[in-house]
């Protein structure tokens, strides 16, 4: 289940996760945003044990997304050991979304 971060809880939430983290930043306002949401919903769901979902609104957290160079939504930005390893801009197919996830070792 994906958790909702914000300036205060994104840096805890990739540094401690133990697996992958997808950070999703998005806008409520942002149609792309809305049709990747259920993608990546699913795809957190087909892989429980190895995936972790962090969703951070750029409405709310602009502060946050400037920090890690996020400049349009959606951005979707890999972390593994708190490391960013890959990163997605737009709205994306799953196949895409999954030959990401299996180039991080």
């Amino acid at each position: 289940m994906s958790v909702r971060a914000n300036k205060d809880t994104f840096e805890s939430e990739i540094n401690e996760a133990g697996k992958l983290v997808i950070a999703d930043f998005y806008s409520d306002s942002c149609v792309p945003c809305k049709r990747m949401s259920p993608l990546l919903a699913e795809t957190e769901e087909e892989n429980p044990e190895g995936i972790k979902l962090v969703k951070l609104n750029i409405t709310f957290d602009g502060e946050t997304a400037q920090k890690y160079n996020v400049t349009s939504v959606p951005t979707l930005v890999f972390f593994k050991d708190g490391a960013e390893k890959a990163r997605l801009t737009g709205a994306v197919k799953k196949a895409q979304l999954a030959e990401t996830i299996n180039s991080i070792d």
